[in-house]
């Protein structure tokens, strides 16, 4: 039987790090895979996560199951940090589950099991685990326009216009905030053209947060998703804890669908149950109880959001600076799209073979499409990176 499995390609994200880890230079700079590091190269764990394990080490007295769909009190914390007063209690089903990726992947299942037929539409460009999970899963995708490369902003006209196309029924992806890979951003006022539209058209918004509290804060990260929320008759949610909480290796997520009536919503809470006990029965729980415990603990969710306030600034600070950087030796105002971008993530102009040929000649790592991971300068390598891209003809 495994000798008639066919060769898989190998994720480019983790044949990336493996080059680098490889690459003997120590001045080197790993633009490439998406974690959040500090000036030292190092991904820190917070110290509200490690205050919050501790009382948990300390308090916990059992590790039996939780409930397929998780800790009700993870999902309640989870989903009022996510949606704000736009939380629709009475047609809210979730359920946790390992990472914003299983939540994404849970999500698409619920859409298989409920509209078979339904396309997924997709922003061109998007983060690549969204076309390969639906391809894996046989649902269509359909692309819809987002990036202006040459404008290095969000083309609303073209996403507009390519949008107006899907039929009731069909499912939109949307990126909550801190877009990846571009780092371009909706307005909140683009969000509700966008609400508008998808509620004409009968189309049910997905949207992946991943990043919330990274672009320009915690609530206003969430201010369109919350305004769409407020408005469709269905929304489903994929949030991740992964980047915003710092606990990457702990898996932790939540799935969350808006169902259209109240009356819906048990069915809908039961196939997210169904879901998650086909798939891996019982969701983890060590990083979902530590989430939960900061949320809400007035002291740690202070110290938590100071820091991850920090953080943010910090990425806003590096933004500027490389703008700046590249502004000053290129004589133009062509790279001052990386200062209005939010987020880890931009996506540089560069051709394959440049990209190349910052690996090659100057040890700079990034995807071959040119998105950069801006958590991965600091300050002694944006002006290093920066006489490399000029230096490549970027």
């Amino acid at each position: 039987m495994l000798t008639e499995l066919a060769p898989q390609a190998p994720d480019k994200i983790m044949a990336l790090m493996a080059a680098f880890r490889d690459d003997p230079p120590a001045d080197k700079i790993d633009l490439g895979v998406g974690v959040y590091k500090d000036a030292t190269g190092h991904t820190p764990v917070m110290q509200a996560v490690k205050a919050a394990e501790r009382r948990l080490i300390n308090a916990q007295d059992t590790k039996t199951y939780v409930g397929f769909s998780g800790d009700p009190a993870f999902c309640d914390a989870l989903s009022r940090l996510v949606l704000g007063d736009a939380r629709p209690a009475d047609r809210l089903a979730m359920a946790a589950t390992p990472g914003g990726t299983g939540a994404i992947r849970q999500g698409l299942e619920l859409v298989r099991m409920a509209a078979p037929g339904a396309r997924l539409w997709l922003s061109m460009p998007t983060w690549p685990n969204h076309p390969a999970i639906a391809a894996y899963l046989g649902i269509e995708t359909v692309p819809y326009r987002y990036f202006d490369a040459e404008a290095g902003a969000v083309d609303v006209a073209a996403m507009m216009e390519d949008l107006s196309r899907v039929a009731a029924g069909d499912v939109v992806m949307l990126h909550g905030c801190c877009h990846n890979p571009t780092g371009a951003n909706l307005k909140l006022a683009q969000w509700r053209e966008v609400a508008d539209l998808l509620i004409e058209r009968g189309a049910i918004p997905f949207v992946d947060i991943a990043y919330q509290g990274f672009g320009d804060g915690l609530d206003a990260d969430a201010a369109g998703l919350r305004e769409m929320a407020g408005r469709v008759p269905e929304m489903l949610i994929a949030a991740s804890c992964s980047k915003n909480f710092g606990i990457y290796r702990e898996r932790t997520g939540l799935l969350l669908a808006i169902a259209r009536t109240a009356a819906a919503l048990g069915v809908t809470q039961g196939a997210l149950a169904t879901l998650n006990r086909l798939n891996f029965s019982f969701p983890p729980d060590h990083g979902a109880r530590v989430v939960q415990m900061i949320l809400d603990d007035a002291d740690l969710r202070a110290d938590w959001a100071a820091e991850l306030e920090a953080v943010r600034v910090g990425m806003l600070d590096l933004r500027a600076t490389l703008a700046e950087a590249l502004r000053t030796r290129t004589g133009s105002d062509r790279f001052g799209f990386l200062a209005a971008h939010r987020g880890m993530f931009s996506l540089l102009p560069a051709s394959p073979d440049q990209v190349e040929a910052l690996r090659r000649d100057h040890g700079v790592y990034m995807v071959a499409d040119g998105r950069i991971n801006i958590a991965g300068l600091s300050a002694r390598s944006v002006p290093v990176l920066a006489d490399a891209i000029v230096s490549v003809g970027v």
